[in-house]
């Protein structure tokens, strides 16, 4: 029997609008009623409802990812505005680093030349050897081993050691110099294995291989090279230029300001070591320096240099110099030192050869300064060229006791003969009459040797000028204050000295020496040098009697420096001998031997000086060795200048006289 259903539950309906009627498609009708579903294990009429399951809501989920995206997007938008607008210009200044080069275009050195406007010093064409390191990477050169591989092609082409470029190559840089001042032949060098290695290297990629090219990174830039056309000719002046362009000593050194000019810039894109055209580039121009015109004369110089080098060979000495200058106007016209050094390779160069010796060089000058102390004599109304002066064979002073360079009997000289045979007896004696009492006569003759130059520098401003050794007369020693009247005591250099003669045949005027004539600017305009300081040391009276005097020393047959007489002109000249301080153990030994003088005599044009340190050959003297220097150098300057013959005789002053007179 089928059970029975059971009573169906009336469900209320809902109420009817008021006013509204009934009927489907009227207006106002009752919507359809909705089933409420079951309750959960409650039967319907087809049976038990299974279970549903309840969905979570997922707006917790979205509004998390949407939080993780905004997370995200905030991130990226800080990134950005730190990128494009924080750091922007750091991150540009890094894009250009790495997209553009830049390099110094170096000015063209200005010339030095002689007088006559022969040059001493140029420049070249040269390529200063670079490298790009960031190409010699694995990545960039497709090889493993491009700095090695680099660095042992270029070694024997630049003279470089092999570790070094490959140090140089390995640098976490953009721009290395590898070699400076290379010649056009070296980077042609270059230049040719750049070109096989890179064929090879498409060749390669053709094949399907890496193309790797070691050389790709090698680079140059264009540059000028110091080169000296005349080999070590007047190399103690000119000095030299180190590797990195700037002078290294003499006037390289002094005038490199106004030689080196002003060095430009190139600013260029490049892309795997290549410069890119069409990126725009920048340019500065290097404004070229300006060239220097000098005192010296080539000729005269070479004279000076061959006669002081053959000297100093023949004599096994350690040193010599040769000054030769006008004695109107103060010019150098020659400053020659021997041993010398060529400028073009200092490899060969010693570093007793570096420098300048004529002027760093202090030594005492021994009897060419006794033309200092009879100065005195003579200006101070002390003793005249005829005043008899007995001269014995010892004198004795202070605590020591004097003599001559030769033992002799006593000799009855004038104050011109105490001149011609360089007696140091008869200096003490002569400059004694200087003051009323020693100490007095020392101060006087001080005096005179600060004017003629002495304890000061020359007014040359060369690099390591020396200014010589002269005490003030409180400190001189008891011996010293004898001994520096006749040149011992005191030290000069080789200029000062040859100033001091310069001083004499210029009636009295003391000129400053001056080496510069002038400077060329790059618009082609001369600027002559300064005028040279002009002081007046002695009267031109007292001036020309010593010249007279000198004479006496050339031309008499009693005076030391007969070798230096030059047929057809009246030479004037002094010779010395002096004992020389070791300038290692700090004792005299040894000799320096000197001669100095003028000429024409009666008309003086050009003086030379020549000094040679410690000849140890032949002999030491400054008239036997020295003497025939001053001649061959003298008749070359002479006849280089086109001076004429002396149209006199030389008066021939006594230099003796007989007791009782």
């Amino acid at each position: 029997m089928p059970p029975k259903e059971p009573p169906r539950r009336r469900v209320p309906g809902p109420a009817r609008p008021r006013g509204g009627g009934s009927g489907s498609g009227r207006s106002g009708a009752r919507p359809p009623a909705r089933r409420p579903r079951p309750a959960p294990g409650r039967t319907t009429r087809r049976g038990t409802a299974p279970r549903s399951l309840r969905l979570g809501s997922p707006r917790p989920r979205l509004r998390l990812v949407s939080l993780g995206l905004t997370l995200v997007m905030l991130a990226f938008v800080a990134r950005l505005l730190q990128v494009q607008a924080v750091d922007a210009s750091a991150y540009a200044a890094k894009a250009e680093k790495n997209r553009y080069l830049e390099y110094t275009v170096a000015a063209e050195r200005g010339e030095i030349t002689d007088r006559k406007g022969v040059a001493l010093a140029t420049s070249v064409d040269a390529h200063n050897i670079t490298a790009d390191p960031k190409l010699f990477t694995p990545e960039e050169s497709n090889a493993p081993d491009a700095p090695q591989q680099a660095a042992a092609l270029l070694a024997p082409i630049l003279g470089k050691d092999v570790a070094k470029l490959t140090e140089q190559l390995s640098a976490k840089t953009r721009y290395t110099v590898l070699a400076y001042r290379q010649t056009p032949q070296v980077w042609k060098q270059i230049k040719d294995l750049k070109t096989v290695f890179a064929e090879k290297a498409s060749e390669d990629r053709l094949k399907g291989g890496p193309g790797a090219n070691v050389l790709a990174g090698v680079l140059q830039e264009p540059t000028t090279k110091r080169v000296y056309p005349n080999g070590d000719l007047a190399a103690g002046i000119l000095g030299f230029v180190s590797d990195s362009g700037k002078g290294g000593g003499g006037l390289e050194s002094q005038l490199d300001k106004e030689l080196a000019g002003k060095d430009g810039k190139i600013r260029y894109a490049q892309a795997g070591g290549r410069r890119v055209p069409t990126a725009g580039s920048s340019e500065i121009p290097a404004v070229p320096g300006s060239d220097i015109e000098l005192t010296i004369d080539r000729d005269i110089q070479w004279a000076a240099q061959k006669a002081i080098s053959d000297q100093v060979e023949k004599s096994k000495a350690d040193r010599g110099y040769v000054i030769v200058q006008n004695t109107r106007t103060g010019e150098l016209l020659a400053m020659a030192n021997a041993p010398g050094y060529d400028p073009n390779d200092l490899s060969e160069a010693t570093s007793a050869s570096l420098g300048n010796a004529a002027l760093q060089d202090v030594y005492e000058p021994g009897s060419t300064s006794k033309v200092m102390s009879i100065a005195a004599v003579l200006e101070e109304g002390a003793a005249t060229p005829g005043t008899h002066v007995t001269v014995p064979n010892r004198l004795h002073r202070g605590d020591r006791l004097f003599k001559d360079d030769v033992d002799h009997p006593t000799w009855y000289l004038t104050l011109n003969g105490v001149l011609a045979k360089s007696s140091n007896i008869g200096t003490i004696l002569a400059t004694g009459q200087l003051g009323k009492t020693q100490a007095e006569s020392n101060q006087v003759l001080y005096s005179y040797l600060r004017k003629f130059g002495l304890g000061s520098r020359t007014g040359l401003g060369y690099p390591g000028e020396s200014p010589g050794l002269l005490a003030h007369p409180e400190d001189w020693s008891t011996s010293q204050q004898y001994t520096i009247p006749f040149g011992q005591g005191l030290s000069i250099n080789a200029v000062q000295a040859a100033s001091v003669y310069s001083t004499v045949a210029n009636g009295g005027v003391r000129v400053a020496p001056t080496l510069v004539r002038g400077t060329k600017g790059s618009d082609g305009r001369f600027t002559p040098a300064e005028a040279p300081e002009e002081n007046r040391v002695v009267s031109e009276k007292t001036a020309k009697t010593l010249a007279t005097m000198l004479e006496s020393v050339v031309d008499d047959r009693e005076g030391t420096g007969t070798k230096a007489a030059i047929p057809g002109y009246r030479v004037a000249g002094k010779t010395g001998t002096a004992n020389r301080v070791d300038p290692v153990r700090g004792v005299y030994k040894g000799y320096t031997a000197s001669f100095a003088g003028f000429a024409p005599a009666d008309n003086p044009q050009i003086t030379v000086y020549c000094a040679i340190q410690n000849p140890t050959k032949g002999s030491y003297f400054g008239g036997q060795i020295c003497g025939p220097i001053y001649k061959q150098v003298m008749e070359f300057a002479l006849k280089t200048l086109q001076t004429p013959p002396s149209g006199s005789e030389p008066p021939r002053l006594p230099v003796s006289f007989k007791p009782g007179e």
